[in-house]
């Protein structure tokens, strides 16, 4: 599950925020994939599947779960940047294919504008089965996908079931969480897709047709929260662009928003900065990693936290063209003390035993941090690792603090993560 808005405004560069949702213990890395020439007839293994290689890709900066080929999010080089959500339809997944996740990344590396993404996606749609393994411990787990597609000058969503799609131009302010959203009111549809939801039963007329009351999964949308995250998540989108406090700020805002409920609320997944849960509805609603970019003609700029719980972690800039995370410990499967994806996790599952408590222990100093790197205004790969190694080094001493107080409540939400702190070796 996840939460991705993108706010396309007149006279205003093109921004694109997620919060990528996935299992608790799944680790999600920075990568950085630089361009390169492939030799003629080669093939490109994505996660399940492998397909022919163009001779020529882009360099990609990519947030991705540790085990998948694909991405969760990521910019390219000539400024496009792509989300996406998994979409639950009435047209069934394949046991194998190309997940939403692959679909992204060979967008990311064969297009130039947010156009071209859409074309590569469509033509892959066309000629592969979406579907295949999507989860990391959950091996049943099998999801269709929608998409944000951008780049400085326009933004689309992109909405699937199965080889199925519609397209939308994005006019403002649009976000998606776990569900099909477009109606009637998109710009292009697959050929087919009206014929087929008649022939099915699944609309009346043309008059009648929704691309998503015909294809999706109505139970689904309503068990995942989307509706409730998704309006959480426009209507704090659109008060900044009336407020005129557009920007990273109020955007790592938005990401880290509880919809004013605590994060053990809930049966369902209801705001945009998810803690997972015992529950089923919310085992697979834990925010692994975020990510803020800002789409402009001179050089789009990207913030990432690299880590889960945005509402405990510190967005850091990522420069596009080399490895900024080269020179830090890489995080692996098992829990460890250096990387900074399970040092950030160690204090998210300390503090969640007793949030408030816990998080007002560090919040002040976590604030200032990230309020010096966001004016340090980092734009090269040497400068941006300083700055990501300055959050490494701040964690322990927040974990430290975080443990001096509080006590670990005992609902049934935190016993869940009291296993989980555990397992990372804190309690």
């Amino acid at each position: 599950m996840c939460d991705s808005v993108v706010i396309a405004a007149p006279g205003q560069p093109v921004w694109i925020a997620k919060n990528s949702d996935r299992e608790a213990d799944e680790v999600q890395i920075v990568d950085w994939q630089p361009a390169h020439e492939h030799p003629a007839a080669s093939e490109v293994r994505c996660t399940h599947r492998s397909i022919p290689q163009v001779p020529q890709t882009q360099g990609v900066l990519l947030s991705r779960p540790r085990w998948m080929w694909g991405c969760e999010m990521g910019v390219n080089a000539a400024g496009v940047a792509v989300a996406n959500e998994a979409v639950f339809t009435r047209v069934p997944v394949a046991d194998s294919g190309l997940t939403g996740m692959d679909l992204q990344r060979l967008a990311l590396e064969r297009a130039e504008t947010a156009a071209e993404a859409v074309e590569v996606i469509l033509d892959l749609l066309a000629r592969y089965p979406q579907g295949g393994r999507a989860g990391y411990r959950s091996r049943g787990l099998r999801y269709h996908s929608s998409f944000i597609v951008a780049d400085p000058s326009e933004a689309w969503i992109l909405e699937t079931a199965g080889e199925l799609w519609a397209l939308q131009k994005v006019r403002g302010v649009r976000a998606i969480s776990n569900a099909l959203t477009i109606d009637a009111d998109f710009d292009r549809i697959h050929p087919q897709a009206y014929t087929i939801a008649r022939d099915r039963g699944w609309c009346r007329s043309a008059a009648d047709f929704s691309f998503a009351r015909s294809f999706g999964s109505r139970f689904y949308r309503v068990m995942a929260g989307a509706r409730e995250r998704r309006a959480c998540m426009t209507n704090i989108a659109e008060i900044m662009v009336a407020s005129d406090r557009l920007g990273v700020a109020g955007l790592a805002t938005l990401l880290r928003d509880h919809g004013g409920q605590t994060p053990a609320a809930g049966w369902r997944m209801r705001m945009p900065c998810a803690h997972a849960s015992y529950l089923p509805t919310r085992t697979a609603g834990q925010t692994t990693a975020s990510m803020i970019a800002c789409l402009s003609e001179q050089a789009p700029k990207i913030w990432m936290t690299g880590t889960s719980a945005p509402c405990l972690s510190v967005f850091k800039p990522v420069a596009l063209g080399a490895d900024n995370l080269a020179g830090l410990p890489a995080p692996g499967d098992e829990p460890d003390g250096e990387s900074l994806w399970w040092r950030h996790e160690r204090l998210h599952r300390l503090t969640i035993l007793d949030y408030d408590a816990r998080r007002a222990t560090f919040e002040a100093e976590r604030a200032r941090l990230e309020a010096s790197i966001w004016d340090a205004e980092a734009d090269d790969a040497a400068a941006c690792a300083a700055l990501w190694e300055a959050h490494r080094q701040a964690i322990p001493g927040w974990c430290e603090a975080a443990a001096s107080v509080g006590r670990p409540h005992r609902r049934p939400f935190h016993l869940y993560w009291a296993g989980k702190a555990r397992a990372a070796g804190v309690g």
